[in-house]
């Protein structure tokens, strides 16, 4: 278009493409990655940048309960944080990770990838097995290779789980290590139970 105007998308097409984003995006089970959304626009015939699209649909659930958020790389619909206390009481919780699983949890996230070694000599206790398996049931976490010094250990590292489940967007978006931990602390029956498991001798 002439004098360096951008030119503006059909107010048609864009309200086509956000509902077409709202209805992808509500009906994964996984959040939606940018690809995915470029693909069923182009698939449709909707010449809308994704871009574009994505702000369309944030901005028509500016002042609802839920929001569209980018997690794991991907665009997910979540309830707004500031309504979470009114739902506690009502929406069950997910399993809660014990202290011990959360320390290792926060350890392999600030340093991956790490063997059980390098965990055990951060956290200055043994590794119990049950810590492990609690995180990979949840797929908190992966192995990542193996460490090429003698014994050749296993390195581990999280997942696209990991980030979902806290809502990142990447590993960048982590908090400092000590919010991490504050922020998701065990109820103190739970942290009896780490006590006990976190002092576990494995093989």
């Amino acid at each position: 278009m002439a004098g360096g105007h951008a030119l503006m998308t059909d107010p048609a097409m864009l309200d086509r493409a956000c509902l077409l984003v709202e209805a992808l995006v509500f009906a994964s089970p996984e959040p939606v990655k940018p690809a995915a959304i470029a693909e069923l626009l182009t698939a449709q015939s909707i010449p809308v940048p994704v871009e574009e699209a994505l702000e369309a649909v944030r901005s028509r659930y500016a002042d609802h309960a839920v929001e569209m958020v980018l997690v794991a790389g991907g665009w997910q619909f979540r309830t707004r944080p500031e309504f979470a206390s009114a739902l506690t009481k009502v929406v069950e919780k997910p399993r809660r990770l014990s202290r011990g699983a959360m320390e290792t949890l926060a350890i392999i996230a600030y340093h991956q990838p790490c063997t059980r070694a390098e965990i055990e000599a951060i956290r200055g206790v043994s590794l119990g097995q049950a810590v492990l398996d609690a995180l990979l049931e949840d797929s908190l976490i992966a192995p990542k290779g193996r460490k090429e010094v003698p014994g050749r250990p296993v390195l581990w590292g999280t997942t696209a789980s990991f980030l979902e489940s806290f809502g990142l967007p990447d590993l960048r978006g982590l908090p400092r290590r000590e919010d991490f931990l504050l922020d998701r602390a065990p109820t103190e029956a739970e942290d009896d139970a780490s006590a006990v498991g976190g002092t576990e001798q494995t093989g």
